[in-house]
């Protein structure tokens, strides 16, 4: 099963709720986070609560999208991290280059600060 993204929009910042696989070749996300950017967008939230499985390739995807981000000026934060996305960040080293949170509305008013 790929990634299925369902988009909301909470106090200004683009909540995308992921759920299945983030895996090699997933675009889907990528594309969404493209898009939301060209429309202006600047502050986007990953919910992952739903998102059971994700390997190296989309580790680096979840990077990939906060190097575009960041790029044009905006955030990229992540929320909900199952343990072993939470893990894979970690061994990996990039769990420091997110702020990741596990409350919404704490996260949602970290983009105010």
């Amino acid at each position: 099963m790929s990634i299925r993204i369902t988009e909301r929009e909470v106090n200004g910042v683009a909540v995308l709720d992921c759920s299945g696989r983030i895996t090699l070749g997933e675009a889907t996300l990528r594309e969404t986070i493209r898009e939301l950017v060209a429309r202006g967008q600047k502050n986007i939230l990953l919910n992952l609560d739903a998102v059971g499985y994700v390997d190296s390739t989309g580790i680096q995807e979840l990077v990939n999208s906060f190097i575009s981000v960041s790029n044009q000026g905006g955030n990229l934060k992540l929320m909900n991290l199952q343990k072993r996305a939470h893990d894979l960040l970690q061994i990996t080293k990039v769990y420091t280059a997110f702020e990741v949170y596990d409350d919404e509305a704490e996260a949602i008013a970290s983009f105010g600060r």
